[in-house]
C-alpha cells in the first residue's frame, strides 16, 4: 500500500480533518506507542499502519 492510498483511505473512513488529527495525535500501541505519522516517518509500512488504525477504531472488515 502506498502512502497516498493510506491517506485516501483514512480520509474516506474518518473525514479529512479527523483523519489528519488521528494520524498526528493518536498514539497506537500496535505501532510501538507512536502516532501514525511518527510510525510512517520511521518506516512502518502504510498497510501495517492502516491495520492498526482499523483495529483501534473497529473499522468493519468490508472497509479494511
Amino acid at each position: 500500500m502506498r502512502h497516498t492510498v493510506f491517506r485516501r483511505q483514512m480520509a474516506e473512513e474518518f473525514g479529512r480533518i479527523r483523519a489528519e488529527m488521528l494520524a498526528r495525535d493518536h498514539v497506537l500501541s500496535a505501532l510501538g506507542g507512536r502516532t501514525v505519522d511518527d510510525a510512517l516517518e520511521a518506516g512502518v509500512n502504510p498497510r501495517e499502519a492502516w491495520r492498526a488504525v482499523c483495529d483501534a477504531f473497529d473499522v468493519p472488515p468490508e472497509r479494511r
